[in-house]
């Protein structure tokens, strides 16, 4: 697998130890970290991680795991097509289109996401963590 789209779901339940998630989403980004050009996230969900991370353990922490997590993930450059493009997207959630939208513009093999149905309509495959790391 060349290219895979981590979902912000997937990043928060590292960056807040979330159980019973943790395990297998750490294990993920561990894989990534040691295969730096395989990983992608969105550039909306660094905010998103800023907000909730610095809302539940801090401010430091949250920009301390944003600055560790870009040593090795790839943040997905997206301009107002990838936006356009995923108001198009056959998906009841706007914000996983634009997830979406962004796996679309990096060419991923796969979205991974604790939310799979989330992603029934997507035009990739969305995977858990458990099902990529268990490969």
């Amino acid at each position: 697998m060349n290219n895979i789209f981590v979902d912000c779901d997937v990043l928060l339940d590292v960056g807040l130890k979330r159980e019973p998630f943790y395990q297998a989403s750490a294990k993920l980004l561990d894989y990534l970290e040691n295969n730096p050009k395989k990983g992608f996230i969105a550039w909306h969900s660094i905010a998103n991680l800023f907000y909730i991370i610095s809302k539940s353990i801090g401010e430091k922490h949250a920009k301390l795991f944003i600055i560790k997590l870009c040593q090795f993930i790839q943040i997905v450059p997206t301009e107002n097509n990838e936006v356009l493009l995923a108001s198009t997207l056959p998906m009841d959630d706007f914000e996983d289109a634009l997830q979406c939208a962004a796996a679309l513009k990096c060419n991923a093999d796969v979205i991974v996401t604790r939310n799979i149905k989330d992603y029934k309509n997507s035009p990739i495959k969305a995977i858990t963590p458990e099902q990529l790391v268990l490969k």
